[in-house]
């Protein structure tokens, strides 16, 4: 490969390695053919591929992998361990050539409760779906020790191997063992457990092992305030400890469960020009497959066509038999024979909430490529953006920003902020005194400011923004009406940013009367507004600081006849303030301007 391709090629890879999520899951190399040559798993995923990229690798296996590699993919979830899971479940699916694989065909343990007559309750690596109900696999070993030993402290259920059978109970043939001796069985199989107690247990059990723990809380809950009501603090006691293990622990797997098997699952998210579909295959309780595709709208169409269409190709492109979808909404015209489920709980709905983690992972990563390779193309999104949740009827490049800064009336000036194309233009900044207002009058200084700015402009005819900002309420945003629609008859968008009791900026207002517009704090767009009125705001309050700062030392010193200059300078170099030349001793001021002017400044001071 030649040095330009090379350089293409790492530069293609550390896009993607740039925008890849803190955040844990899989990740897959593909060669030059598209084919899988390793999966591995991350607590970081851009922390852990960009380790590969980031050096020169003394493994010479590490080197060659890196070298055939020519594309990234990657599945994200939400834990460590459902990485493994997950990583597991890839390995097995694709055997790609860089990994180690496990010829011996073990795979990680599960938890089986029996279908006998009195059911135990174990782990295996066995699956036999007609021996009992499986839980897990779990990935991480001591997790599973700690939920069988957690059942075993809450129940006392059988754990001998014998065959007992209701048949063989009614024939005495069984008798007490140890377990019963030492209070770790009630000896079921001897009948001084009744069945319907010990199978209350396993009921109870199973709900453990499917997360299920609620109902079982607030039973235990019940319980221990009933007896200790009765005096009974022993017994209460003993719940109350099991409580406690059972508030302390959940268990819970999104990536991989038993009770699943041959089932696809489809998540849609929408851009202007794009739909992005994320598709999952389970198998056997694993998920073997995940991608992720992007869909050039053409026209304005529905989720609902966008998906369907989707799920017919993928599931044509790749060969899938499942009988069952789960969708996040319905979706018609897939044909008779397909099963559309819209999970509402349990485990489907965790993998519709997997499936819409990956596609909007996947959508952010898209954004923030394009973003980077074209920064203006962030700018146009943003503003578009903008334009359409306003309705307004021109794209927003030229965006102004007004505020007000005084101290009870004194000082009181006016800051205007210009941003173009979402880019500060620090060029038109324009500062303003207040002439004509006197006192604590904020709509009376926005209203004079406005009224200068946009008359100005007009007479120079210069181009006029797009939309004007009010660092301010409704309030703020009537009285700039006032003035651009009344009085100069101009025709602006106007919209106001207004705070919370915490004096942080929550919501966007708009139209007349205005009204909230709703916008996520976390999105770039409020991100953007938020630095409009933050640049504003220090714009404004820089001026009224450096025009108070002026006001004080001219009024203080300057108006003291005899102190020039010069002998201001000297003063403040000596003493640093006006305060502290006010408090010193005519004796302390003779030492540095002598004893006239010293007599003059203590005598006007």
């Amino acid at each position: 490969m030649e040095k330009s391709e090379k350089d293409k090629l790492r530069a293609y890879l550390m896009g993607i390695v740039s925008n890849l999520p803190d955040s844990p899951g899989c990740y897959q190399y593909l060669d030059e053919t598209g084919t899988i040559i390793y999966v591995g798993k991350a607590k970081n995923l851009k922390r852990r591929v960009y380790s590969y990229f980031s050096k020169e690798h003394d493994n010479r296996k590490t080197a060659i992998l890196v070298s055939k590699i020519r594309d990234i993919k990657y599945i994200v979830v939400k834990t460590e361990e459902d990485a493994l899971l997950l990583e597991n479940n890839l390995i097995k699916q694709w055997t790609p050539r860089y990994n180690i694989l496990l010829k011996d065909g073990k795979t990680y343990p599960s938890i089986v409760v029996t279908n006998e007559y009195l059911p135990r309750i174990f782990q295996t690596r066995k699956i036999n779906k007609h021996f009992g109900t499986y839980f897990g696999p779990y990935s991480h070993v001591q997790t599973m020790y700690l939920l069988l030993e957690l059942i075993r402290n809450l129940y006392p259920l059988r754990r001998c191997h014998e065959t007992i059978t209701a048949e063989s109970i009614e024939k005495h043939k069984h008798k007490e063992c140890l377990e019963y001796h030492i209070k770790n069985c009630k000896a079921p199989c001897t009948l001084r457990q009744s069945h319907e107690e010990y199978m209350s247990y396993i009921a109870e059990a199973k709900e453990i092992l499917k997360g299920n723990t609620n109902q079982i809380e607030q039973q235990m809950l019940k319980k221990m305030q009933e007896l200790a009501a009765k005096m009974e603090f022993e017994e209460a006691e003993a719940i109350k400890r099991k409580y406690i293990l059972l508030e302390n622990y959940r268990s819970k797997s999104e990536v991989v469960s038993n009770t699943l098997h041959n089932i696809d699952v489809f998540n849609i998210e929408n851009n202007e020009k794009v739909a992005y579909i994320n598709y999952l295959h389970v198998t056997n309780g694993c998920i073997t497959q995940a991608f992720t595709f992007e869909y050039a709208k053409r026209l304005d169409e529905a989720d609902e066509e966008l998906l369907a269409a989707g799920i017919i190709e993928m599931r044509k492109r790749y060969g899938s038999e499942s009988k069952e979808v789960i969708v996040p909404f319905p979706v018609e015209h897939l044909g008779s024979d397909l099963i559309i489920t819209v999970p509402q709980k349990g485990d489907k709905k965790k993998l519709l909430e997997l499936s819409r983690l990956n596609v909007l992972q996947y959508k952010k990563d898209r954004i923030a490529q394009s973003d980077k390779l074209n920064p203006e193309q962030k700018q146009v999104r943003l503003m578009k953006e903008l334009q359409d949740m306003l309705k307004l009827p021109t794209l927003p490049m030229q965006i102004e920003c007004f505020d007000n800064s005084n101290i009870s009336g004194k000082d009181a000036v006016a800051g205007c902020v210009v941003f173009r194309k979402c880019k500060p233009s620090k060029k038109d900044y324009r500062k303003y005194n207040i002439k004509t207002v006197e006192g604590p009058d904020d709509y009376a200084s926005m209203q004079e400011v406005v009224r200068r700015r946009y008359s100005r402009m007009m007479q120079e005819g210069s181009p006029l923004p797009d939309l004007i900002i009010t660092d301010g309420g409704r309030g703020q945003m009537e009285v700039v009406r006032e003035v651009v629609e009344d009085e100069l008859h101009l025709s602006i968008p106007i919209a106001g940013l207004a705070k919370d009791d915490k004096h942080r900026t929550n919501e966007l207002l708009y139209g007349f009367p205005p009204q909230v517009v709703g916008m996520k704090t976390d999105s770039q767009l409020f991100r953007l507004l938020t630095q409009i009125q933050d640049e504003v705001h220090r714009f404004a309050i820089t001026f009224h600081r450096d025009k108070r700062s002026k006001h004080q030392l001219k009024s203080e010193l300057d108006a003291i006849p005899g102190v020039g200059v010069k002998t201001k300078q000297t003063l403040l170099k000596a003493f640093k303030s006006v305060k502290r030349i006010r408090e010193a001793s005519e004796e302390e001021l003779s030492k540095v301007v002598g004893p006239a002017k010293a007599k003059l400044i203590r005598s006007n001071l």
